[in-house]
């Protein structure tokens, strides 16, 4: 984390302009510290390869340094113009990949500098930006991405775009810098962010009548719809989830979000202002690592927080009504519209939109979208949508992705098609140990245990990340790997594929070529100790603490 003190950075920046357009001017390859912090607000990232450091330093040459380029797309909807202009980009200006987040969205990464004002003004050009995609704001508003649901799901939609519009800064410091706006002599502070914005980022999730993809609980803010005679008469708010922690640091963790109430749908923006803002005015502005919402309701307690929300909104939250236990859909396969036409949900393996010696997903996709009239929804589980394809052109789809290498849902394991990892190695600087490139071979080994004990038809979420931040939410995941140091991980287990509860730690410091090993026993426990109908995280509830650690003792065979 970088040491400078980031308020006053954001209060002097006048209003997230600082220095970045006189630095773009000049000769070089990265930013300074200052502008690196502020360009997170315009939705970039400095980065490096850190695969290459080391050679690099030997050499003594400088690092080499690249930027990644996250769009805001609420509710994750794409035309098939704006995702072949992203993919062209992918292929011009960045490493020749796409990556899908599990905040719905699209990231380019191995952008050149000298490439960043070209890039954002193409995806201007389509109608897309990447403007507060990052930075202490409402990040990317994220809503169950399906092509069917009536008017409830079309409501939810459009509700999406309208928090995230509300929400945008009304700086016009990305147009001045990236599209050639002209400059603004002055402008005052952000009408709801004000001159120092908010003290960390703030995550909302829109959740769809019974299915959990959103991983509601788990959000600054959750919304979720109250649906009486297939028409939303309210809506129940949920405060304070969030996942990021930081090793070693007790005072972090991470935590779901609490039940507010309910709002009438016409009151619902009012409300998410007046949470955004309290957290604003009373979030913990000294030390970042416990600046999330999570906090504040921890350390002030709901009732408090609910009191000033109320005093915000001028209006008291209705009565919380029940909450179903709703599975998180992975909208995969064909599955028919509302208007006739068809989606074909595609697994996209952590995210990564890339053709691959056996698999050329990217250009199937290419091919997909230029010759059968399609749209794109991303998933908040990294997947992809193919949607709006007439019956026709079934079989030009699937014949394409055959002809690419490309699995269907029916070729892919259960346990693979829910599971995430967040990027880490080699471009995030917050990696402690690899995820994206780690999980697959992980998988693999985890398939045949799973197989061999007959659990592979088993509802089980698996994720891992590089670091304790948690961008692939690996503390709700049936199990969780997390990253320690270099190759070493806490297993954490328990969560709910749900999304219902927190797992617990386990295990920790296991190196990669032993995490599955390590796993065997509790597998194997539940395989033949498990109750009628019940899940990896009902059995270890049940078993509980004691039970649970004495599972993760190393057997008398495995001692030196």
């Amino acid at each position: 984390m970088s040491k400078i003190q980031l308020d006053p950075l954001k209060r002097e920046s006048r209003q997230l302009r600082g220095t970045i357009g006189r630095e773009l001017e000049a000769p070089g390859r990265t930013f300074s510290d200052p502008s690196k912090q502020l360009l997170k607000f315009h939705g970039v990232y400095q980065q490096d390869d850190r695969d290459t450091r080391a050679e690099r330093k030997r050499e003594g040459s400088d690092r080499d340094w690249s930027f990644m380029i996250r769009c805001r797309i609420p509710g994750g909807r794409l035309s098939s113009a704006q995702y072949l202009a992203i993919d062209d980009l992918a292929g011009r200006h960045a490493d020749g990949t796409l990556r899908i987040t599990t905040r719905q969205t699209l990231q380019l990464h191995g952008v050149i500098r000298d490439d960043l004002r070209g890039t954002l003004r193409e995806l201007d050009r389509n109608l897309m930006t990447a403007y507060a995609a990052c930075g202490d704001v409402v990040r990317n508003v994220i809503c169950c991405p399906v092509a069917h649901g009536g008017p409830v799901q079309e409501q939810l939609h459009r509700l999406a775009e309208r928090i995230s519009s509300h929400f945008l800064p009304r700086s016009a410091a990305y147009h001045e810098i990236w599209l050639g706006g002209k400059p603004v002599e002055r402008e005052g502070p952000d009408p709801i962010y004000g001159e120092t914005y908010l003290p960390r980022k703030f995550k909302i999730a829109i959740q769809r009548p019974g299915d959990n993809c959103v991983d509601v609980w788990t959000q600054d803010v959750g919304i979720v719809p109250v649906v009486e005679n297939e028409r939303i008469v309210a809506y129940e708010i949920l405060a304070g989830g969030g996942l990021g922690m930081t090793h070693n640091k007790p005072e972090t963790f991470p935590r779901l979000a609490d039940r507010l109430g309910q709002v009438a749908p016409d009151r619902v923006v009012e409300t998410v202002q007046a949470i955004v803002t309290t957290q604003r005015d009373h979030g913990d502005r000294e030390n970042r690592r416990h600046a999330r919402l999570k906090y504040l309701i921890h350390d002030r307690g709901l009732p408090w927080f609910r009191r000033q929300v109320e005093q915000r909104q001028g209006f008291v939250f209705g009565e919380p009504g029940p909450l179903e236990r709703a599975e998180i859909e992975l909208h995969l396969g064909w599955t028919r519209q509302d208007d006739g036409r068809w989606s074909l949900g595609l697994s996209v393996e952590n995210g990564r939109i890339a053709d691959r010696e056996a698999t050329r997903l990217r250009s199937a996709l290419r091919q997909i979208l230029r010759r059968v009239p399609a749209a794109v929804r991303l998933t908040p589980q990294q997947d992809l949508l193919l949607t709006d394809i007439d019956e026709a052109d079934r079989d030009v789809v699937e014949s394409l992705l055959v002809t690419h290498g490309v699995r269907t849902s029916s070729e892919t394991s259960r346990v693979r098609a829910m599971a995430m990892a967040c990027p880490a190695l080699p471009t995030c600087g917050l990696a402690l140990a690899e995820a994206e490139r780690a999980l697959p071979a992980v998988l693999t080994e985890l398939e045949r245990e799973l197989k061999r004990l007959g659990l592979d038809g088993e509802v089980l979420s698996v994720r891992m990340t590089g670091c304790p931040n948690g961008c692939a939410r690996p503390y709700v995941a049936d199990i969780g790997f997390v990253g320690r140091s270099l190759d070493r991980y806490a297993i954490r287990i328990g969560g709910s594929a749900r999304g219902t509860h927190l797992n617990r730690p386990w295990l920790d410091l296991v190196p990669t070529r032993e995490l599955v090993t390590r796993l065997v026993p509790l597998l194997e426990a539940f395989a033949a100790r498990r109750q009628a109908g019940e899940r990896l995280d009902d059995f270890c509830r049940r078993l509980g603490d004691t039970a649970l650690d004495r599972l993760g003792e190393p057997r008398l065979e495995e001692v030196p």
